[in-house]
């Protein structure tokens, strides 16, 4: 991606937003949300001002812009953030369909002032990944279990569904 002044800008807007945040009871973490039609939306960390772990600022930007669009996808997007993301945040871009991330401080700038999220991304990394989080699959069975394919055939049968 070649820089221009446009995504100059739009970064060192994630970072004003992003200390501003930090005198508003949020975290050091902005994000700017830009469409491929030059709409730009807005967020900021409110993790700790709202006792909400998933209100990270490129969540709260991608929910708004969704929200203001009136659809759940972004493509020809752009996220512009002040930090790297953390995995859940890269996962909520790929779930919107954002074209390209933009950052500016990294994992480990985060880290040295105690956002330290490198056990997150371990998890991913690790052949080993329930040695963080356990995950496991349980089988229901006995009279009465419903069948755990149940709400992908009701999904596949629904004509008005909304596929994504």
């Amino acid at each position: 991606m070649t820089v221009t002044v446009t995504a100059q800008a739009y970064l060192a807007r994630s970072i004003e937003l992003a200390t501003a945040n930090v005198l508003d009871s949020g975290g050091p973490f902005g994000a700017v949300i830009v469409t491929a039609d030059g709409l730009s939306f807005d967020g900021v960390n409110r993790v700790t001002a709202t006792n909400d772990p998933t209100a990270h600022a490129e969540v709260t930007a991608i929910r708004r812009a969704c929200t203001e669009l009136g659809r759940f996808e972004l493509s020809g997007s752009t996220l512009y953030t002040s930090c790297e993301p953390c995995p859940m945040c890269l996962a909520s871009a790929l779930w919107a369909r954002v074209d390209r991330v933009v950052f500016a401080a990294d994992r480990h700038d985060a880290a040295s002032v105690g956002f330290d999220d490198a056990v997150f991304y371990e998890f991913f990394e690790n052949n080993r990944p329930d040695a963080v989080l356990p995950v496991r699959q349980l089988t229901l069975d006995g009279p009465g279990a419903p069948p755990v394919l149940q709400p992908f055939t009701t999904w596949n049968r629904l004509q008005s569904r909304t596929d994504y």
